[in-house]
């Protein structure tokens, strides 16, 4: 497997992105290795907070969430899936698949070694993050899920639909544009040049531009399957799940109702619906860190 690396220098003077960036090597099945970068911030003893970024994002998406939760005293830690963000990045659109996803991910997670986690996934930060939680349930202490989902080939929206037919037609995937086209409030010039800082060219996007192929949607989809035994395991999950889906989302409407029929961590919660679309870490920051500080709070009591 070939790796592709961003330079730095793409990512000097990002508007709101004061983070210092860290690194965690992993090795691919193949013996590749890859070089995983994420952000940590925050009190080492503080209540760990993963915030899992999706398509065609990155770690950026939470740059106003993370100062939020550190204010509070939490340890926020937000990994850039590999082929996003300052991650390594695999020069082929084979290299890229759903299982290998989850298994460079979880061996991140074992090399960090986090435990009583609180975690809020978006988009394909849920379908990664959730298999997270379904291989180490032991490490989680509760799950905020926001406009994402765990498809096991049944099916889609109209809206995504639509992003899968344009994912893949269009010659140039315009990353910036795109998360300004999903969010409800209009990103600054600045803000969209952060998003397409990751990716100088197309070269880069190879992950991005197969991320959406691989959404198990169909019952010929690979990691059905696996998706399948997840749910197995995420519905004995008895620990506080909380939905906090956004109004605005064409291509995870009503994804909420899955998890809060079949997880039992989910029954009681007080779930939400955030004014947003489908970025709502860009239309609704704060009410997140509130919806997080909550969640521990009620697991914790009164700091």
């Amino acid at each position: 497997m070939q790796v592709m690396r961003t330079p730095d220098e793409r990512f000097e003077g990002l508007v709101d992105w004061p983070f210092a960036p860290r690194y965690l090597e992993v090795t691919d099945a193949d013996g590749t290795p890859l070089r995983i970068h994420y952000v940590d911030e925050g009190p080492r003893d503080g209540a760990v907070v993963l915030l899992m970024h999706g398509e065609p994002s990155w770690a950026y998406l939470y740059r106003k969430i993370i100062p939020a939760l550190t204010a509070r005293g939490y340890r926020a830690i937000a990994p850039d899936l590999v082929g996003f963000g300052r991650s390594d990045k695999p020069s082929r659109r084979t290299d890229y698949t759903y299982e290998r996803h989850v298994a460079w991910m979880s061996a991140w997670l074992r090399a960090m070694d986090l435990t009583d986690i609180t975690l809020f996934c978006q988009d394909w930060g849920g379908l990664i993050g959730l298999r997270l939680v379904a291989a180490f349930p032991e490490r989680f202490a509760g799950v905020v899920a926001a406009n994402t989902g765990l498809p096991v080939g049944t099916g889609w929206t109209e809206g995504f639909k639509r992003w899968l037919d344009l994912s893949q037609n269009v010659p140039q995937l315009p990353i910036g544009f795109l998360l300004n086209g999903g969010s409800q409030r209009e990103l600054s010039p600045a803000e969209q040049a952060a998003y397409d800082a990751p990716f100088p060219d197309e070269s880069y996007k190879e992950g991005a531009r197969q991320f959406p192929v691989l959404v198990p949607v169909t019952p010929e989809h690979a990691s059905v399957a696996e998706n399948v035994a997840a749910w197995k395991v995420l519905e004995r999950f008895d620990k506080p799940f909380l939905t906090a889906f956004s109004d605005g989302d064409p291509v995870t409407r009503g994804g909420e109702a899955v998890f809060q029929a079949r997880v039992p961590g989910a029954k009681g919660q007080p779930h939400v619906t955030l004014p947003g679309g489908h970025f709502l870490q860009e239309d609704s920051p704060g009410a997140i860190a509130e919806l997080i500080d909550a969640m521990i709070r009620r697991r914790l009591g009164p700091a």
